[in-house]
Order: C-alpha cells, then structure tokens, then sequence
C-alpha cells in the first residue's frame, strides 16, 4: 500500500492548482496506461512515507484570485515560511503541518490550503480510480467520517469534473469498505475530510483541503449588501491600499459606501492583529485523522492572545475605524457583521449620505478606500458617473492630505472622479476584472474634466449652424421673455442633432449689478449622452465647439458657463454631490428671488419647466394652507407664501433640500411659525398627518420617478405606487381643496380606474412653458379635486 503522504525529498513536481468549482464532485479527463499511473505511485512509496507530525517538513500549496499571487507569497514570507514559490493562481510553500495550520488561521488572502497527497497519471477512467485506490485511505478518514470530493480539468481525456469527483469518491468509499466493512458517507455542507483532485494534460494532483471551505469565510458575514466583496478581496485591497502602514502610523479608514461592512471589518482586523480565521467554527483537518490538536490548539492560544492585547491597542490609539451608507437596511446589516466579529466597540457604521460624509473634527489623514457600484455598461447604470463625480468632489473638498482607494471594474467611471491616480493594480472579482485606484489627495492630483473650448480657427460648418440656431432661438423668444418678466429660460434643446445640449439661461438678481449695464447671465450647459452609435470622438468635438460657441454669441463670461453630462437619473442622482463649492447666485422669478446653484449639483435647485405649475400654485394658495411634498428647494412654497397662503409646509427627504428652501423663503421675508419645513419620507409623513387629522386646502404631490432613499422603506417607483401616494395625499386634503400631481416619467400612465372617486383636470399642456414646446413630454400634470369623474378633462 503506498503512503498518503509524498516524501520531503525529492518533493514531486506539483501543478499549480487554480480555485476548484464547487460541486460534490468535479471535472477532469484521463489518458495513459495504468501501469505508468502505479509506477508514479511506487516512486512516492519506495521513497518513503512520512508522519505528519507538526515537525515534520511538507510541501503544501495555498490558492488564491488571480492576480495576487505576489501578494501571497510576500503574507507567506511574513509568516516565516521558506521555500514559498508563487505560481498562477496560488503560492508553494514549504513547513510542517503547524505552519500550515498557521497559514489557514493568519492568511488574509489565500482561499485555500492544500496538502498535496499524490501525483499520477490519469489518463482515463480507471487509470484514475487505480490512483486513488493506492493510497491508503486508513490514515485519512475511517467510515465514520464524511468527505466530499471537488475535482477541475484542464487539457485531460477526463474533461468533466463531477464525473471525475464521482470516480475519486467510488475509489475511496470502496477501499474502505473493503477494509472495515462499512463506508464513509458524503456531505457537501461541513464534511470532516475534503479532498480536491486536480487534472493537467492527463496528470492527477490529489490533495488533502485543510481549510475545509474557503478562507474567504471568516464566520462574521452572515448577511450582506447587493454585490458584497469577499473578504478575501476586501484585505487584499486594503494590504495593496498600505492600510497597514496607515494605521501603524494612527491614522484612519472610512468607507462612505460600505454596504455590509466588509472593508471596515477587515481593516479592524488588520489594524488589531487579529487573525482572520479565528471566528470560523469548521475545519477541514479537524475531522482528518491526521490532525494534529495539540499544535492546533497552541496556534488557537496565541492568536487569542494576541488578539487581546491589539484590541487593547486599537482601543488605546486615535485611529477611528468607519463606514457609512445611505440604505438603512445595509448599515443595520453592518453593524450585526460587526458585532460577530467582536468589534462593535471599535467601528463606526452609520446613516449617512455619500455627499454628507467628511473627516472627523482633529482626526489624523488617513485612508479612503471604496467599492462603489460599477455597471458593466454607464447605459445599464446611468446614475453612476453622477455618483462617482460625488465620490471624487467629497475627496477634493474635504479630504485633503487623505490616501484613497477605489476599487472599479469601469475605469471610465473612475475618470469622473475629476482625480488623477497616482498608480492601479488590476484584480479580480470573480472573472470580472476590475481596478483598484490609487490616489494622493491633493490639489496637484485634480483634474477638470470639463473640455477645453475649441478656438474658431479649428471648428467646423457645424459650429456657424450652432451659433446661426442660438441667435435666431434669442430672437424668436425675445418678445415673450420681455412680456412675460422670464429672465431664467431654455434657450435650446438638442435643436440640432449633432449638438445634443440643453442650454438655460439664468439672469442674476444681485444687488449690485450696476444700473448702466445688462445684468449678469449664466449658461447652464448640459450634454445629452450620445448613443452608442457615435464616435465618442466626435461626440467629443461637437462638444468642444459648442462650448466655445456659446459664450461667444450669448455675450457670456467664460467663468460663467457651466458644464455637465446629463443622464437618465435613478433613486436620488440628481440631488447628490458633484462638489462642494457651496457658491448660491439669486435669481428672478415672477418677483421673487431663488437661489441656484450651479456646480454642486447636477440640477441647479430650479426646474425650469415648473414655472407655469409654480405660477398656478401663486394663484390658488390665497388663504389655504399649503402643503408640498417632495418640496426639494422649496420654489414652490416661496409662491404660494406670495399668493397669500395662511401657512406653508414644505417637506423632502434631503436636509441639504430643507435648508435651501428655508432659504429662499427667509430670502422673500416668510419665516415664522407659518412656515415649517420637514426632513422626513414624504409617505410615512402623510401617515402621520392623517393620524393628527391634518388638513390642507392646497397641495402640491411632486415625487421622483424612483428611490431608494435611505430613509424610505424598500424603493419609490411613481408609475408603480402612485395610486396609493395620491390616496394617502387626498387624505389630508379639505373637502373643497385642491392637490396638483406632477412628475417627469415620460412613459408615466395615471390610473384612472383606480382613482375613479377623483375628479381629475390633465392640465400638462396649460403648465408647459413656450420654452419647452420642443420637449412635450418633459413633465404631466394634473389637477385632482374630491368627487367622482368619469374621464379625466384634459385643458388646452
């Protein structure tokens, strides 16, 4: 009978064994002759068989993700192991079975750790059923043991692995069936031995898995968020981050987007030397029978110890360990991994948004490291580059001096981020490759990433079209704007084709523009994403002439043209971050004065196709109370205030929302008791109201097409929950009042059967402004009232 375990000298030649599939059994392919396969065998038992005594020296192999490799074998080295050898998909390392055991407890990176038992040819069926019979499978496992066998092929006869993993199974359960009469069950969930069979161009490397399941399973993670790193990754990125030295040196770590808390967890466990196997409760070697417990339970001791006495240290230390994230759900998810990891008391995780998060008052730099979302494709998620601007704004702003790590597997989203990456790895998620960007932050590292205008020597033909349609659109509206009192107005809208731009004009209210000339105006310049269709390239130079156009012809001040990419937005894209510059400009409306901004956010704090609904809600409001719901800058509330409204209240989801429009009606002299402003989920707030039988004589239902704001429960979708939004607003309503619903969806249908007892007035065409006849669809609106309609009465 040949030895189960290969002989220290000569080790035999071992292939690399890249991360097995998971199944009960694999996938292989054969090929020779039986007599070479024993022959290989014979080798391993004429050169001796070996105890596994932890003193003893053996050749193991530990797995890992593609591309960090390196990476292993330096943690490998760290761990005072020799002979480490790294290879595709793993490292070889040479030590005795406690160096072993140590690697599975300490190693933050490898997946898997792999005693190598035999290596032989296996060129068929029975070639490798006769390999496996050869060992003596009595100094693994005896029948009351289970095991579970997992098999891979590559370039082999045997090309399928469950079939292989069947073969191995057969040969094992037989041969000790035949020696005790009974057999070793099966369990793919906690088997006691594991075994793992790997075929390369005919050859078969069967090995002992000590780890049992992967590393990668460190026992704390029992819930998680949409796209949850593993926790393997996640330590890799923080060792390639330097979030060692970083925290040696007392600084901290924040992770704005921490969805289940994997990347703050794992810095927590490598700022305290905390060993990452040490919560796991299952084992591949504690089941085998050639498991050592004593060595075992000394590493178990000292890791114990030497968690103690780093948590005693972190907690003795300034560094502060955070994450944030602003779905509720995913924050509770990443306290509760927290707490099973036994670090509730060091780490942060809290309710916040991407554009509310900044360092702590006093707290020492230190490091940013985020795996924001990533679609495959910016069309599949358009919200994205928005998101990333954000992320890129936040560091420029307010974490100057501060390292940062983005893991992305869309460089081009990285690109958003107006930062230069001082360097990248590429790693892998799964198959999907991906970046992790490196950034120093600081002012020489920003990047505009708004396009140089082009000079009129380098345009084209398209450019004097450009310019000929924005003369001629300020002619055809001058009339009107001067009758109607209009100074902020959409000038033009993707008019041209190959110019795919919104452009609004936005006059300024200061005070100290001179009387003797024209009062300042601002572009707002918004570029439509050119379909896939278009050369990026000239997508780009089209874009690039426009911009030199516009301020040309509009007699603008180049500082006073502002650019952005508009996208289909999702959940609350529009409100969130692209910088915090925090620059306000007033403006006019109807008499009233608006604040705008013009660079923090995609939208300015203005809908420009509001104004005719706005004017309407002025002229209702006289001596009702108002209520308007998704108040976002509170422009509305401002004319109903002016209309004569006894009392305003204007409620958002967004704090930043709240304050600009405690603003802008302070701005127009309405503050007071009469006026209330409310942070909360608009739904849950007209429960409430109901249940304090509040009443409003006008309201204005303005909801997003869709949400997922951290502060909802579940997700917002208008077409979808409009019905039951518009009920629970008519619930607050007088009898004899008045509710203007609106929305942008344009596929967006009203469900008239179900609001059958609703007299109901589509007023879409009175509230679209002149300046947006080329776009019709850009928002319906309705005027709702008590009382049964049987069809709705459309306004022309």
């Amino acid at each position: 009978m040949v030895s189960s375990i290969p002989t220290p000298t000569p080790t035999p030649t071992l292939i690399p064994i890249p991360i097995p599939t998971p199944i009960a059994v694999a996938n292989e392919s054969a090929g020779d002759t039986q007599a070479k396969n024993l022959f290989s065998l014979f080798l391993h038992h004429h050169l001796g068989s070996i105890s596994t005594n932890a003193m003893h020296k053996l050749r193991f192999f530990a797995t890992t993700a593609r591309n960090l490799e390196t990476l292993l074998a330096e943690e490998l080295r760290g761990l005072g192991l020799n002979q480490v050898t790294e290879t595709r998909a793993g490292a070889h390392f040479s030590g005795t079975l406690e160096d072993a055991y140590r690697v599975c407890l300490w190693s933050r990176i490898a997946n898997r750790v792999l005693l190598p038992l035999a290596q032989f040819e296996a060129v068929d069926a029975d070639a490798l059923y006769a390999g496996v019979r050869a060992i003596d499978w009595s100094e693994h496992l005896n029948p009351s043991r289970t095991l579970a066998v997992y098999a891979d092929s590559a370039r082999s006869a045997i090309d399928h692995g469950r079939f292989a993993a069947l073969k191995i199974k057969d040969a094992v359960v037989d041969q000790v069936r035949e020696q005790s009469g009974s057999r070793p069950n099966v369990d793919t969930l906690r088997p006691d031995v594991v075994l793992h069979c790997h075929l390369f161009r005919d050859q078969a490397t069967l090995s002992l898995d000590l780890s049992g399941d992967s590393l990668h399973r460190r026992g704390y993670r029992v819930g998680s968020g949409a796209a949850p790193l593993k926790e393997t990754l996640a330590a890799a990125i923080l060792l390639r981050a330097g979030w060692p030295a970083i925290a040696a040196g007392g600084g901290g770590l924040l992770d704005p987007l921490c969805g289940s808390g994997t990347l703050p967890i794992e810095a927590a466990l490598i700022a305290a030397d905390i060993a990452p196997g040490l919560t796991r409760d299952h084992w591949g070697f504690t089941g085998w029978l050639g498991h050592d417990a004593d060595a075992w339970e000394s590493l178990l001791e000292q890791a114990r110890r030497r968690r103690q006495a780093g948590l005693e240290g972190l907690r003795a230390s300034t560094i502060v360990l955070r994450g944030s994230d602003r779905d509720p759900r995913t924050v509770r998810v990443a306290q509760d991994n927290a707490q099973r990891a036994g670090l509730t008391r060091y780490l942060r995780f809290e309710q916040r948004d991407l554009g509310d998060c900044s360092p702590l008052q006093q707290e020492q730099p230190g490091l940013l490291v985020s795996n924001p979302p990533y679609g495959l494709r910016l069309g599949a998620d358009s919200h994205l580059p928005a998101l990333y601007a954000t992320l890129g704004a936040l560091l420029k702003q307010r974490f100057d001096g501060w390292r940062a790590a983005v893991f992305t597997a869309n460089p081009e989203l990285g690109k958003r981020m107006g930062l230069r990456a001082r360097r990248f790895h590429s790693l892998y998620n799964g198959p999907l490759e991906c970046r992790l960007l490196h950034f120093e932050v600081n002012t020489a590292a920003h990047v505009s990433d708004q396009p140089r205008p082009l000079p009129p020597a380098e345009r084209g033909p398209g450019a004097d079209m450009l310019a000929n349609r924005l003369r001629k659109n300020q002619k055809n509206l001058k009339k009107w704007l001067r009758a109607e009192n209009i100074t902020c107005y959409r000038l033009y809208d993707a008019d041209l084709p190959e110019y795919a731009l919104a452009i609004d004009i936005y006059g300024a209210a200061e005070q100290n523009n001179a009387p003797d000339r024209p009062a300042r105006r601002f572009a707002h310049v918004q570029e439509y994403a050119a379909p896939p269709s278009i050369d990026p390239r000239d997508a780009r130079r089209r874009l690039r002439e426009a911009l030199g156009v516009i301020p040309e012809v509009l007699e603008i001040a180049e500082q006073d043209l502002f650019f952005k990419v508009r996208q289909q937005q999702k959940g609350t894209a529009q409100y969130q971050r692209l910088a915090d510059k925090g620059r306000f400009h007033q403006v006019h409306e109807d008499g009233l004065r608006l604040l705008v901004n013009f660079e923090d956010y995609l939208d300015t704090g203005l809908f420009l196709d509001h104004r005719e609904a706005r004017r309407l809600i002025g002229h209702l409001a006289a001596g009702r109370r108002f209520l308007n719901l998704f108040g976002y800058t509170g422009s509305a509330s401002v004319h109903a205030a002016r209309g004569g409204a006894c009392s305003t209240t204007t409620v958002d989801m967004s704090r930043t929302s709240i304050e600009w429009a405690r603003r802008n009606l302070a701005l127009n002299g309405y503050s007071g008791r009469d006026h209330a402003f409310i942070q909360a989920d608009c739904i849950d707030w007209l429960r409430k109201a109901r249940a304090d039988h509040s009443d409003f004589g006008l309201i204005l239902l303005d909801p997003p097409s869709f949400s997922t704001s951290k502060r909802m429960h579940g997700t917002f979708d208008v077409q979808r929950d409009h019905v039951e939004l518009i009920r629970a607003a008519m619930n607050v309503l007088t009898s004899d009042g008045e509710l203007i619903f609106s929305n942008n969806l344009r596929r967006f249908r009203l469900d008239h059967q179900a609001l059958a007892d609703v007299h109901i007035e589509d007023i879409s065409p009175q509230t679209l402004p002149r300046d947006f006849l080329r776009n019709p669809r850009i928002h319906q609106c309705w005027r709702l009232r008590k009382g049964a309609s049987n069809a709705s009465e459309k306004i022309t």
